[in-house]
């Protein structure tokens, strides 16, 4: 079938065409206008994306907006919202509404039954590119609707409010529990060091383990210097003994020699002698000046010996009190090195004691930083949410759209009118042009006579070529 047979089988049937049109049209309009009118009321809301915690001040980083704000779409069109609702505007105590929910046979509770209905009536359309968020609700009675749109935002302001301060109402329930336990290890750690610097009476570790230090140090120096003394003298009392075995004279030591009084007597004793010689030259062995002279002159020899006895026995006597005075110096050196010791074991003690209160504190104000911050948010009811535009109520109906029911009932009356009049031509065909001939009945047209319009009279003594009384069923052009 081409375009031309298609336009013949429409103008045949074309009261067909124009039947079903008008039909659907009437029929479309009749039933737009029977329906009942729904209003549809608008709010508009905005999620401001807050960068900074209302609490702690901390930089917060801002949440992905296409991904929060269906988050949020889900919140608004969620049944707690709609709850909500039913609750503020006591939607369940209309008494039409409890005869529709009766009609329903609906099982359970009245207020799930309507937010159920109010969700079916809801819309929400987020923007592209911002932060607001459009919520329209559809219903027969306009201030009802714009009633409940507001209601709507209201309901999810709430909701979120509450969907922020439960887990930290929650976190902060668990660090009270908390901090009973932390205070007691805090307490705890604290009594131990106490009462370990008071056993060991400690007030200042550091000042008293320097001292201390100090002291060891001295000692250490003491011992050294004296023990050095003891070697050098220890050198000198082997050198004598050695000089002394070996028959050399003992007037000949270094430390004889330095002595003062000895060298005084050795003056003294060289005159003596000199005058003895002298006097000896004068009188005889037995004369009294001779003998008193003598006696001096040994008597001087004598102390002369009694002095390098008494400074060869000072050098084996500082020997034996050097040693001793080591033995001293090297125990008292021990002891204080024992203590010493044992005062950087109780520093360390005490270090660990420190740390372990140090950190329990750390613990603790760290739990009691958080508890407070914790309680605070619990107890916030601020929100980045706000109400930009609040539902009014329409002033004129938003369904049904009588012109758009109108121009697709025309569309569609059309496509129906076009249907019937192709199943018409199918049940019933005949021939209507030259093109039907040559192809129902395989037959060449030779020629065709068209008929002046002029000439009615001759055009109805003429067969019709839609007459059915022609045997052939050819009658048209040949």
């Amino acid at each position: 079938m081409n375009f031309y047979q298609l336009i013949n089988i429409l103008l045949s049937h074309r009261s067909i065409v124009l039947s079903v049109l008008m039909v659907a049209v009437m029929t479309t309009l009749g039933v737009s206008l029977s329906l009942p009118k729904q209003y549809v009321a608008t709010t508009s809301i905005v999620v401001d994306q807050r960068s900074v915690d209302p609490v702690t001040g901390l930089t917060l980083p801002v949440q992905l907006l296409p991904g929060y704000i269906a988050t949020q779409v889900d919140i608004i069109s969620s049944r707690n919202v709609a709850r909500k609702v039913v609750e503020k505007l006591k939607l369940s105590e209309d008494s039409k509404i409890q005869e529709d929910f009766v009609k329903a046979g609906s099982i359970g509770n009245i207020k799930d039954w309507v937010a159920e209905s109010l969700l079916k009536n809801l819309e929400i359309m987020p923007s592209r590119e911002s932060s607001v968020m459009q919520v329209d609700f559809t219903f027969s009675d306009p201030q009802l609707a714009a009633n409940i749109a507001n209601a709507f935002a209201d309901g999810y302001i709430q909701t979120s409010i509450e969907l922020q301060a439960q887990p930290a109402k929650l976190s902060a329930d668990w660090f009270d529990s908390q901090m009973a336990s932390l205070r007691n290890n805090l307490e705890h750690a604290q009594s131990v060091l106490s009462t370990y610097q008071q056993q060991h009476g400690i007030v200042a570790t550091d000042d008293r383990l320097d001292l201390e230090s100090s002291r060891l140090a001295d000692l250490s120096r003491q011992l050294v210097e004296n023990q050095a003394r003891t070697s050098e003298l220890q050198s000198r009392k082997d050198l004598l003994t050695s000089t002394l075995k070996q028959g050399i004279s003992s007037e000949s030591l270094q430390e004889v020699l330095n002595s003062p009084v000895i060298q005084s007597l050795k003056s003294e004793l060289a005159k003596s002698e000199a005058k003895f010689a002298e006097l000896s030259k004068r009188v005889d062995i037995n004369h009294p000046q001779y003998k008193q002279m003598k006696a001096e002159v040994d008597s001087l020899k004598q102390k002369v010996q009694s002095e390098v006895k008494m400074v060869l026995y000072s050098i084996a006597g500082g020997v034996s009190s050097s040693n001793q005075h080591d033995k001293i110096i090297a125990n008292a050196f021990a002891e204080q090195k024992a203590k010493v010791l044992e005062l950087k074991q109780q520093h360390d003690e005490i270090r660990v004691l420190n740390r372990e209160v140090e950190s329990a504190q750390r613990i603790y104000d760290a739990a009691l930083q958080r508890a407070v911050q914790s309680r605070m948010e619990s107890e916030m009811r601020q929100t980045n949410t706000a109400v930009l535009n609040p539902a009014v109520p329409p002033q004129k109906f938003a369904k049904p759209k009588v012109l758009i029911n109108l121009i697709l009932s025309v569309f569609l009356g059309g496509m129906l009118g076009v249907g019937s009049a192709l199943v018409a031509e199918f049940m019933d065909r005949r021939v209507r042009s030259a093109f039907d001939i040559s192809e129902l009945l395989t037959v060449p047209v030779l020629a065709v006579i068209s008929l002046p319009v002029s000439k009615p009279s001759r055009m109805a003594q003429l067969p019709h070529l839609d007459s059915p009384n022609d045997g052939s069923n050819n009658r048209g052009n040949a």
